[in-house]
């Protein structure tokens, strides 16, 4: 293998590998059974100790 080879496997397979991380960490942000544990983080900064 050549490096050229290298290169065009890690940018074609690379992005494909990234947008399938993102659309994973969308999905869970957005996964209805997770709402509850956002909402109770996003109350910690308000809160008085």
């Amino acid at each position: 293998m050549e490096y050229n080879d290298i290169s065009e496997f890690s940018r074609t397979w690379g992005l494909v590998y990234l947008v399938a991380m993102f659309l994973a960490g969308i999905v869970y942000a957005f996964w209805p059974r997770n709402k509850a544990k956002f909402d109770q983080a996003a109350q910690i900064p308000l809160e008085d100790d």
